[in-house]
């Protein structure tokens, strides 16, 4: 039951929200030269054509302006009963000049909201919309309010509609979704166009709704959005975090005294070492890295001193053979000295100034 309520206010929240922004458009779309008198119609009947003229004009009065709805559908009335008013006069008693505007017109229940009803059983309506009388009833409503609404029957069965558009500012045309066949909406639209009407637009009503509760959430106490769940949900947290699920009578967490260092949460704890083994592991990786570097620079100058050596070592023999293979020449060329100083010794000297040999 609680549910339904709450479905039905945020379904009432957004038609009124509509409303604001159809009353928006229509101010829009005449900034040069503002709509003042207003026909609303559509192409078939029961399209929400009354329920529209209606939240339109309870938009207008809550933006601060006067308007005045007046029942123009006279063959078929029903805004006196959706709107729960009774007027004992209407438009006809003014029309005779029996009554004035203002003693027929009555209030519809809001502030500046008022409304001027029909009589019943008026013979040829399309006849008493064309008269002078009508016109003139039209100039001083116009004179008397802000914004004044007609509601005329179905414009693709009678004239009245139509006949009435040459007379105001603008026509709304109401369609109804999944209503009107398109065939009958564009007779509509041509029978408002012959007549010469300003047409200022659609209405598209019995729309599915969106199904959220941001409306209601939003419009609520005092234009502060205040979400009935996220409050339930918030008291439910609140009274989990203090161990009772009263969140009225839930009594309140007492104070703890802070010491003189701030303890890091486990989580934050495990994250530091986390961090420092983390570091511990690039540091030891860097480590290992010089001394692959400092094992490879070892062993190339390893390999350079063994080959020195082993370059020395080679230079030693060379210099151990060399003195043996000297000495072998040296004794060769002793013997061949020897050898030519023994030829030298035994062959005989010839003594020139003598001329004989010793």
């Amino acid at each position: 039951m609680a549910k339904k309520k709450k479905k039905t206010a945020s379904n009432t929240l957004e038609i009124q929200n509509a409303a604001k922004t159809m009353l928006a458009n229509i101010r829009f779309a005449s900034v040069d030269s503002p709509m003042q008198s207003i026909v609303l119609t559509s192409a078939v009947p029961n399209e929400g054509k009354t329920t529209t003229t209606i939240e339109l004009a309870k938009a207008i009065a809550s933006a601060g302006n006067s308007v005045l709805l007046v029942e123009a559908d006279m063959r078929r009335r029903s805004a006196a009963s959706i709107l729960g008013v009774h007027a004992a006069h209407g438009a006809y008693a003014v029309m005779s000049h029996a009554l004035t505007l203002q003693e027929a017109v009555v209030s519809a229940g809001a502030p500046n909201f008022y409304f001027l009803d029909t009589e019943p059983n008026i013979p040829n309506p399309a006849d008493l919309l064309s008269s002078r009388a009508y016109a003139k009833l039209v100039d001083d409503a116009c004179d008397a309010y802000d914004y004044v609404l007609f509601d005329t029957p179905p414009v693709g069965t009678f004239v009245d509609a139509a006949i009435l558009s040459r007379l105001l500012d603008g026509v709304i045309l109401v369609v109804k979704i999944g209503g009107a066949k398109r065939d009958e909406i564009l007779t509509a639209y041509d029978q408002l166009q012959k007549a010469e009407a300003n047409i200022i637009g659609a209405c598209a009503t019995f729309c599915e709704g969106t199904g959220s509760e941001y409306y209601y959430a939003y419009y609520n106490k005092d234009n502060q959005r205040v979400d009935p769940e996220k409050e339930a949900r918030r008291a439910r947290k609140k009274g989990s975090s203090t161990g009772n699920t009263d969140p009225v009578s839930a009594p309140a967490t007492p104070a703890v005294p802070r010491g003189p260092r701030r303890q890091a949460p486990v989580a934050q704890q495990g994250a530091q070492q986390g961090r420092a083994q983390t570091a511990q592991q690039q540091a030891a990786q860097q480590a290992q890295g010089r001394s692959n570097r400092a094992g490879m620079a070892q062993g190339v100058h390893g390999a350079q001193a063994q080959a020195a050596q082993n370059q020395r070592a080679a230079q030693q023999v060379q210099n151990t053979v060399n003195p043996v293979s000297n000495s072998q020449s040296w004794k060769k060329s002793a013997v061949a000295a020897g050898v030519q100083q023994a030829r030298r010794s035994n062959t005989p000297r010839i003594d020139r100034s003598q001329g004989r040999r010793h």
